[in-house]
């Protein structure tokens, strides 16, 4: 197993952590100071999902963020990059408010090989880990994801969401 830790200087008592396991799965840790309520809201309401999920060193701004986060319920995250385009859209196989999440991810013009993530989150004592483990379909795939730059945007974007949970206690 891999374990990556990120130069970002996060706030007091936070890092992200990234975990290669076995061929296919990418493991995604990261501890936030605010109670899980808050955090799971942050991550599944569209308009605080804009505030947070796109990369913005990157370029990168929400065209459109919607989500019917309920079992069976869409998203469908459009996202404007310098170099195009990118449509990130799935649907919802488990929610079980403030404590897990499961969904599907596909990138739209990239076939329909979904991802499946589960999300996560435990609070204890007033900070809330986020465990997002995601299962690509291939061990091809999940090293495409990676080379695409995948990992430093996404810490950036975990940044991001700490900054927004600071600004919502």
């Amino acid at each position: 197993m891999m374990q990556t830790h990120g130069s970002e200087a996060p706030r007091a008592g936070t890092t992200t952590t990234m975990d290669l396991e076995g061929d296919r799965a990418l493991v995604i840790t990261r501890a936030f100071r605010a109670p899980a309520r808050l955090v799971f809201e942050a991550w599944t309401r569209a308009e605080l999902v804009r505030r947070w999920w796109a990369p913005r060193s990157h370029g990168v701004e929400f065209v459109a963020c919607d989500a019917d986060v309920r079992v069976g319920g869409d998203y469908r995250y459009h996202l404007r990059h310098p170099r195009g385009d990118v449509i990130f859209y799935g649907t919802y196989r488990e929610v079980e408010p403030t404590t897990r999440l499961v969904y599907t991810q596909c990138l739209e013009g990239h076939g329909d090989a979904a991802v499946v993530v589960t999300v996560t989150f435990t609070e204890r004592a007033g900070v809330t880990e986020v465990v997002s483990r995601e299962v690509y379909p291939s061990a091809s795939v999940r090293e495409a994801a990676l080379a695409s730059g995948m990992e430093s945007g996404m810490r950036e974007s975990l940044e991001q969401l700490d900054e927004l949970l600071g600004s919502m206690l």
